[in-house]
């Protein structure tokens, strides 16, 4: 009797691809972009989003000065968080980018 093999997740296949590529680091920066607002929760997400991931660092859009400060002063926390996560480490620092409201 042939034994049947049990199928895998595609998310193994999909990591092990983009690591046999060296794209493990962009892929992993791209994993905090897309869980931004389970890692830094509710309120901050509604406020600031990350929107690009690029040679080590995130780029988070704020929605205007005040949130700009308030999010600088627990940038640090953000980032530990961020690096708690089994895809975050790849992420070295945080930039903060004012939203412009012209386009």
């Amino acid at each position: 009797m042939e034994k049947k093999r049990q199928p895998k997740p595609i998310s193994g296949i999909i990591g092990k691809i983009f690591h046999s590529f060296g794209l493990t680091s962009n892929y992993n920066g791209w994993m905090v972009v897309d869980k931004w607002d389970k890692i830094v929760g509710k309120e901050i997400a509604q406020r600031a989003q990350a929107v690009r991931f690029d040679d080590e660092t995130l780029f988070v859009v704020v929605e205007d000065d005040s949130w700009r400060q308030e999010i600088s002063m627990k940038i640090d926390e953000i980032l530990t968080s961020i690096q708690s996560q089994p895809y975050g480490r790849t992420v070295k620092q945080i930039r903060l980018i004012k939203m412009r409201k012209d386009i």
